[in-house]
């Protein structure tokens, strides 16, 4: 059939996105003691239990990070030029490249020893942590990275596994205890392990063999010595925390690198910002520019030295050993010496500046308060910080549904009995109460009813958390409390419940409101109190698990009077094909109609075992379990068998609310131009209903559905694909189901087509809701859309285990602290405590950080430009020979000193536009989507405006020098003075450029602004009025000095400067802001 067919494809997809990475099998004596003599082994050397997640050692740390430094390309060319200079005798000094990059090194290498210094600081924590090892039947404290396979280790209540253990023995009656996995699977609910019956510590000699264990749980295979079959459920993994347990024992199977923690392990991919990408696009350009100008001026310089007398002037004479020298060598040698001359234009401190932008801008979302969370005392975490200006980039938004869009916290609404209608009490009309009263009445027997809650009460695997008469109040140290309506309640309802979904509390908690209450477990009897107040006592026999290929769990109890019932709990699709029809008809209503207003459905079944149908089952459970082949296989065959015939008794439903503010939130991120995709494992009914309480569907919006159902239609729901989308005011949502996604990805040769027709059509749709998904199918939808055509920015957000794998393929990762532990908030690149912190981090910080990187990358291109264009016109009037323009103290800290500390200030402090308006007004985040600011346009225009500056500052300053007698004294200026007014107007210019391009003012950009031309002025005073010990030559001595003193350069600098920014004062005052200003678009919304 098609649903086998789509069951195989999903169970292919699975089977192939597994890692097969497995540990070899193994014998493991526990605690060590010998083995007999008849037995030939051979001990084995197992991994400590050390946990590595460091990169560096102190040994390794500088050749490694080196090596990773110098693999990036603008690094490796600045080093080559270094030795280039260092090698060839260039007109400038080593020094003037070999200082910048010494310190984009520096900083580089400091920063990521830091990083991994807190990796190393976050191993010692867990392997220095001390644990209890029974060693010879004595209790021996040693630290966690000491423990061996084999060690019997006491683990006590509240403390984590150090290693993957075999329980042995628990402090609990029923030999269980009560783990939470949230480190490894994001679940903060309470799972129930138990130890394989007849254990004792003090056993002389055991003996336990292992098998491959795989990456998932459910592959462990475990046997002892006398042939009993061990399970997930006897595993406890390292990383797990016990819960509601006193103390247990257990033998370390697995330890260090081998445990499932450390196998489970998955370095994040290294992530690429597209600017970074843009930059590297730009440095192309720019590097092509360098190499035309050193061909240039090197076919120049023979060109000139080809005329008569100019080879070999009479002042200039060769030696013998450079007549004898290669014409190509020298050509070569000149190109080099060229390239060396111009190479400022490609800006080495750029790389350092954004490095230092990236990291001290994130710090400002981790100080953000509006991200500060009071419930959970926390605020946002940037675990990322190269990604920031990605945040003002996004155009897909990835989203899960339970816990991101929804609260996770369940509360039990209303429920229908043999198709009868019962609603909570506090939220039913009094005159449909009397209605449904006298109905009821006459109709309803009341056995259906209490079966029901008896039901409630029994299928589940709920642990009444245990009191210690402190806790929750007065406990159970009085007989009752008073209620809020007046009426006495037992202590067992004040207690609070321990279980593994949140969806069987609010079911346990819903039966007490009616009357039932589960008082807990005491060994294997589950105690029940009815509305009488009686205590009834049921032995529990069988716990047949949920999983999410049956979809539904059940309990196997005898009551007192000796009656053995299943009973039953599961979804609507799993329960309906084992239940009478005519059952289902009165209930599938209700159903459907809870299902569309977005709450949480199950159906609870029953069925009355005789005592051979109990018997067969027993049987078959117990051998299923024993198995040591195919054990899953089996147990499910069991299952299917004993779950048939069942009565339909009801149904109930769960509401989960949505999180706070999560429809204002996705209601702006639309807005601002983003397509959100819901990808969620539940049913395509809730969710439909979810997205339309979001906001994500409109009642407008005309909704495309591709699920099994419609696949079984002739006309199939890729029939509309040729539909013309010709209204563009109409939204489309698309629907579409894991069984039928799984059918686009098939590796058929029809497989591309569908997957692209499928894509097309998301593509016009505002929003698409993907229901039913694996979490492998959520990285795929993520992966696709991250490929299609024109790469658009992607990201995914989501707060469970279930959400890394799209958390980990989207361009950014977001993660929720929220109930379902933090593994996806340590996958994340970034992590907000509730989802509408959202629209602050990408409609506020994400267009600033791009907005402000945007502009630091083109202001380095351009005023690199302007330094080096009057560099490269000079060689024209100088013969070609090489000579600099600038002193070697300007080319060495013109990007250091001079020109980086406002552009740094500035891509951190400005605020084009103020926060609160860019939170009121999303569309402005459509201004800058799409990488707007770093297109070729924008690039053209800021290299035309270096060209035209660099042409004026080297020919105005011509245009000066064509009179000699600069000075009173008839002195002439010289070469040195001719660069230093260059050098002067070039740092003024540009300078003042980003002034002007600076709209929030802070204290630190006048600070920096002016204090770097103040440090310019005085540091050409120091420079060239003092004569400094350490240098052979002092080409600047006084030349500042006397430059200052021509009238003639003060004011062909001032008027320099005034002409070079002109073009930029006229186009503020003619063209049309780019953006509102703050107090118009303020004023326009008051």
């Amino acid at each position: 059939s098609a649903l086998s067919i789509l069951a195989n494809l999903t169970h292919v997809i699975c089977a192939f996105g597994r890692d097969e990475r497995r540990v070899d099998s193994r014998t493991i004596y526990v605690g060590h003691r010998p083995c007999p003599a008849t037995d030939a082994f051979i001990p084995p050397k197992f991994c400590d239990n050390r946990i590595v997640s460091s990169k560096y050692t102190v040994w390794n740390f500088l050749p490694k990070n080196l090596f990773e430094q110098f693999r990036r390309i603008a690094n490796f060319y600045f080093l080559i030029i270094f030795l280039v200079q260092v090698i060839v005798d260039t007109p400038t000094s080593p020094v003037t490249s070999g200082l910048p990059l010494f310190f984009v090194i520096t900083v580089t290498a400091i920063k990521q020893g830091y990083e991994d210094w807190l990796r190393h600081k976050a191993d010692n924590e867990v392997n220095k942590y001390l644990v209890t090892v029974l060693e010879d039947g004595r209790r021996t404290r040693k630290e966690s990275e000491k423990i061996k396979v084999g060690d019997v280790v006491e683990v006590v209540e509240d403390e984590t596994f150090p290693c993957d253990l075999i329980l042995l023995q628990s402090s609990r009656e029923d030999e269980t205890c009560f783990v939470t996995t949230a480190s490894l699977d994001g679940e903060s609910n309470h799972k129930v392990e138990c130890c394989y019956s007849n254990t004792s510590v003090t056993v002389p000699l055991r003996r336990v063999v292992c098998g491959g264990m795989t990456l998932f749980v459910t592959f462990f295979s475990l046997c002892v010595v006398s042939l009993r079959s061990l399970g997930p459920e006897n595993l406890l993994l390292k990383g797990a925390t016990l819960k509601n347990t006193q103390k247990i024992y257990g033998v370390a199977v697995y330890s260090g690198m081998e445990t499932k923690m450390a196998l489970n392990y998955q370095g994040k991919s290294q992530k690429r910002s597209v600017v970074e990408k843009s930059i590297n696009a730009f440095l192309l350009v720019y590097l092509c520019i360098l190499v035309s100008k050193a061909l240039v001026c090197t076919t120049l310089k023979y060109v000139w030295q080809s005329q008569p007398g100019q080879e070999e002037p009479w002042y200039n004479q060769k030696t013998q050993k450079e007549k004898d020298a290669n014409l190509y060598l020298n050509m070569f040698t000149d190109f080099l010496s060229f390239m060396v001359l111009f190479n400022f234009i490609i800006p080495v401190s750029m790389y350092v500046t954004v490095e230092m932008q990236k990291f001290l801008g994130s710090f400002f979302i981790s100080w953000d308060k509006d991200f500060f969370d009071p419930e959970i005392q926390e605020g946002a975490l940037v675990n990322t910080s190269d990604l920031n200006e990605e945040l003002g980039q996004v155009e897909y938004v990835f989203t899960d549904k339970t816990g991101t869009l929804t609260q996770n916290s369940m509360e039990f609404i209303e429920c229908c009995i043999d198709g009868f209608h019962v609603i909570n009490g506090h939220y039913f009309l009094l005159e449909k109460f009397i209605q449904f009263c006298i109905w009821f009445l006459m109709n309803a027997p009341l056995e259906e009813e209490e079966l029901f809650l008896r039901a409630l009460c029994l299928c589940h695997t709920v642990q009444v958390k245990e009191s210690t008469g402190q806790e929750d109040g007065v406990g159970d140290q009085v007989d009752g409390v008073l209620g809020l309506d007046g009426e006495m309640v037992h202590p067992a309802e004040l207690r609070g419940f321990i279980a593994s979904s949140p969806d069987e509390v609010a079911l346990v908690k819903g039966a007490m409101k009616y009357g039932f209450t589960f008082l807990g477990m005491e060994s294997k009897n589950m105690r029940v109190m009815n509305r009488d107040k009686d205590v009834e006592t049921y032995e529990l026999l069988h716990v047949l698990n949920f999983d999410p290929v049956r979809r539904r769990m059940s309990v196997i109890v005898r009551s007192n009077c000796g009656d053995i019932m299943l009973f039953c709990k599961g979804a609507d699709s799993s329960i309906f094909p084992r239940v009478r029809q005519e059952e289902v008809d009165r209930i599938s209503m209700h159903v459907e109609r809870n299902a569309t207003e977005g709450y949480r459905t199950l159906c609870v079944a029953y069925k009355l075992l005789s005592s051979e149908e109990y018997a067969q089952a027993d049987a078959g459970l117990r051998e299923a379990r024993l198995a040591l082949d195919d054990r899953e296989e089996k147990l499910m065959a069991v299952y299917n068998q004993v779950e048939t015939g069942m009565s339909l008794i009801g149904a109930t439903a769960v509401e989960d609310r949505l999180q706070e503010e999560a429809a204002e939130t996705m209601e702006a991120l639309q807005r601002a131009g983003m397509k959100v995709w819901v990808l969620t494992g539940d049913k395509m009914e809730t969710a439909k209903s979810t997205c339309y309480a979001c906001r994500l569907f409109q009642r407008g919006t005309e909704l495309l559905e591709l699920t099994v159902r419609t696949l079984e239609d002739e006309s199939s729901a890729f029939s509309f694909s040729p539909r013309s989308w010709t209204s563009a005011k109409q939204d489309y949502g698309f629907i579409i189901d894991g069984a039928t996604l799984s059918l686009v990805f098939n590796s058929s040769p029809d497989s591309s087509h569908y997957k692209s027709l499928f894509l097309q059509i998301c593509q016009n749709c505002t929003t698409v809701l993907c229901c039913r998904m694996a979490p492998l199918q959520k990285a795929q939808i993520v992966n696709m859309v991250k490929n299609s055509k024109g790469s658009p920015i992607t990201l995914s957000i989501g707060d469970g285990a279930n959400d890394v794998s799209m958390i980990l393929e989207a361009h950014i990762g977001i993660g929720i602290k929220g109930k379902e532990g933090r593994q996806a908030v340590r996958n994340s690149d970034y992590a907000i405590p509730k989802l509408k912190h959202l629209k602050k981090l990408l409609l506020g910080h994400g267009h600033l950080y791009y907005v402000r990187i945007a502009h630091l990358v083109q202001y380095f291109f351009y005023k690199n430009l302007c330094f080096i264009l009057p560099q490269f016109l000079y060689q024209f009037f100088c013969g070609s020979s090489q000579q600099p323009l600038y002193d070697a103290a300007y080319l060495t800290m013109y990007n250091i000193c001079f020109t980086s500390m406002p552009i740094l200030a500035y891509s951190l402090l400005e605020q084009h536009i103020c926060m609160e308006v860019l939170m009121s007004n999303a569309t402005l985040y459509r201004d800058v989507a799409k990488n707007a600011m770093l297109r070729w346009s924008p690039f053209l225009y800021w290299t035309l405006l270096g060209v035209y500056q660099g042409l004026l500052f080297f020919f105005g300053v011509r245009f000066l020098f064509s009179n000699p007698a600069l000075q009173d004294n008839g002195q002439v200026f010289g070469n040195w003075s001719y660069g230093t007014i260059v050098f002067t107007v070039l740092v003024f210019t540009v300078t003042l450029k980003l002034a002007m391009d600076t709209r929030h003012w802070t204290w630190i950009n006048h600070f920096v602004i002016w204090g770097s031309l103040a440090f310019y002025m005085v540091f050409s005073f120091f420079w060239g009025g003092i004569i400094w010990p350490f240098l052979r030559q002092q080409r600047l001595y006084f030349v500042f000095a006397n430059m200052l003193r021509s009238v003639s350069a003060w004011l062909v600098i001032i008027l320099l400067i005034l002409l070079s920014l002109l073009p930029e004062i006229l186009l503020l005052v003619l063209r049309k802001p780019r953006w509102p200003h703050s107090r118009q678009v303020r004023y326009t919304h008051i």
